[in-house]
């Protein structure tokens, strides 16, 4: 695994090279000194984007597109700390503020990785529990949701959930409790094989044409059982894999 690296505390595995780790890290001291007022810092985050950031935001903002003229939720599996439902909330703002069916749903263990298995081989140095959080990260993510929400139209309706725990029993759970739920778009980011084939599994049925899936460890010999699950279930020859010239690892698929 060439250049390949983990952090100090969550197991999270980086191609970051020594002079580009110096430089992110004088960002953070930028950040975290930085002289713009308190009331103004938000107002002024692109200050802190570098090009790697960006393209994420950037990616999931062409997918948001994809999904505004279809119908149903906007699902993330593997939310950890919760960026990326951030944003989508944030989009949801942008493209379609009155919209109160788009609910937004974060599903994670916040505990960190759960059930590696043979399919996942031995690259990735990770075990039971790596890329954890906090505990009870899920409320503080809740809250930002809370106020994404609050920032724009009918923010009197929730649109929006955490969901805390095993994926593999609380993604079931829901779908008992909201047996209406059709699926827009599904973000798969759970790493492994197990709870990545059992959620491509479960999300099936409730696809159809124009419903968006992405992915963000497909062809990733770090991580190879996202792929090995996703041709178990869905197979390849009939997806459309695509990617978007801003980001490397991730990908999507339009159900056609």
């Amino acid at each position: 695994m060439t250049g390949a690296s983990k952090t100090k505390d969550h197991d999270v595995i980086v191609y970051t090279s020594g002079d580009e780790k110096k430089a992110e890290k004088r960002f953070f001291e930028m950040l975290s000194k930085s002289p713009v007022p308190d009331d103004e810092i938000l107002f002024n985050l692109g200050l802190f984007l570098t090009s790697r950031t960006l393209s994420r935001i950037l990616f999931f903002n062409e997918i948001y597109k994809k999904i505004v003229h279809t119908h149903g939720v906007a699902i993330e599996f593997g939310a950890r700390w919760g960026q990326t439902v951030s944003v989508l909330a944030a989009l949801r703002g942008i493209y379609e503020p009155f919209n109160r069916h788009r609910k937004i749903l974060a599903f994670d263990s916040f505990s960190g990785l759960k059930g590696v298995a043979p399919q996942d081989g031995d690259k990735h140095r990770c075990k039971d529990g790596s890329y954890d959080v906090p505990e009870g990260y899920e409320k503080y993510l809740q809250e930002i949701l809370g106020l994404q929400e609050a920032l724009n139209p009918v923010s009197h309706v929730r649109k929006h959930e955490v969901i805390a725990g095993d994926v593999c029993e609380t993604f079931p759970a829901y779908l008992e409790r909201h047996p209406e739920t059709m699926v827009s778009l599904a973000i798969f980011d759970l790493d492994i094989y197990s709870p990545t084939k059992a959620m491509l599994q479960a999300v099936k049925p409730r696809l159809f044409k124009g419903s968006v899936l992405v992915f963000d460890e497909l062809c990733d010999e770090v991580f190879p059982g996202e792929t090995t699950a996703l041709i178990e279930t869905f197979g390849l020859n009939g997806l459309r894999i695509e990617r978007l010239p801003m980001t490397a690892r991730l990908s999507y698929a339009v159900i056609e």
